[in-house]
């Protein structure tokens, strides 16, 4: 008897399991598309709140969601009760980029424009401040980008109009300085010391160790049907894989996979190509991972 019409139901099972298994529910922030989404491991977007051009999103122990945008930043409850709120200055012109829910409670804000790190209160007030020094024909827009506290107090931070990493102490003094390929959009700072960098439009994703020795990276056309474009957020899992956001604005809009999963020997374990409810995904924070984002317990 041939065994294989038997089998076949327990082959599909098992393959519908193993899919199910690789997708992860996340929160993401659409750029392009003007909005911060909880999307379920289905697909189906269960939480969304509209604003311009999102750039960076966490969700807190709490179950509340952080974000920021153009002109702020903003902590919500499941039920889009506004708990904190910062609002940029509006006598200059100011871009926001990058957040980060501090242990204690604070909230820390990068800004083009003014040029700055701030930690904000619960208060909404400034609690503290330090200043960034950019080139001078760097034009606001392309000032900085992903910016990160580290546990000792220092600061990373993403000059993406001069193609480098740079890591600042608690009072903005600059201790070193990473050049990288590209526009550098997002750094995470990575146990033991290491560091992930996306490098925008360079095309390419690094990963250095504490000695800044290049011990991985992933190129334009390392992934067969995904190229990396503009290399935006990313998240390192616990397994080893990390999770990338490929921005699809600059021409290329609805081409591919916005997000993807690869592994460390490059192969592609998960992607979202939802080009129906989604343009250009720039950040994402999977929420079937495991940690305390207040802690530093979640790696992106």
């Amino acid at each position: 008897m041939n065994p294989i019409p038997r089998l076949l139901p327990l082959f599909i099972a098992l393959l519908l399991a193993t899919s199910a298994r690789a997708a992860h529910p996340f929160l993401c922030c659409d750029y392009g598309g003007g909005k911060v989404c909880v999307v379920s491991a289905e697909g189906k977007i269960e939480w969304q709140y509209d604003c311009k051009n999102p750039q960076d999103c966490w969700r807190l122990p709490n179950g509340n969601i952080l974000f920021c945008f153009v002109s702020g930043a903003l902590e919500l409850t499941p039920d889009k009760k506004v708990v904190w709120e910062y609002q940029a200055p509006t006598d200059v012109k100011v871009e926001v980029h990058a957040c980060q829910p501090l242990p204690d409670g604070k909230v820390m804000i990068v800004e083009c424009g003014t040029s700055r790190i701030i930690e904000v209160g619960r208060d909404g007030k400034i609690a503290k401040e330090v200043k960034l020094v950019t080139a001078p024909e760097v034009k606001l827009h392309n000032q900085f980008r992903g910016t990160r506290k580290l546990a000792n107090g220092h600061y990373l931070v993403c000059f993406k109009g001069e193609g480098k990493i740079v890591e600042l102490d608690g009072e903005g003094k600059v201790l070193r300085e990473i050049k990288v390929p590209g526009d550098p959009h997002e750094v995470v700072p990575l146990p033991k010391g290491g560091l992930l960098v996306t490098c925008g439009d360079g095309h390419k994703v690094l990963e250095l160790d504490a000695k800044e020795k290049i011990v991985w990276e992933l190129n334009e056309n390392d992934l067969p049907g995904n190229t990396l474009r503009l290399m935006a957020g990313c998240q390192r899992l616990p397994n080893g894989n990390t999770v990338f956001c490929v921005y699809l604005g600059h021409g290329h809009i609805g081409e591919q996979p916005q997000v993807i999963e690869v592994t460390r020997d490059k192969k592609v374990a998960w992607s979202v190509a939802d080009h129906a409810q989604f343009k250009t995904i720039n950040q994402i924070m999977l929420l079937d991972v495991k940690g305390d984002v207040t802690k530093g317990e979640i790696h992106r």
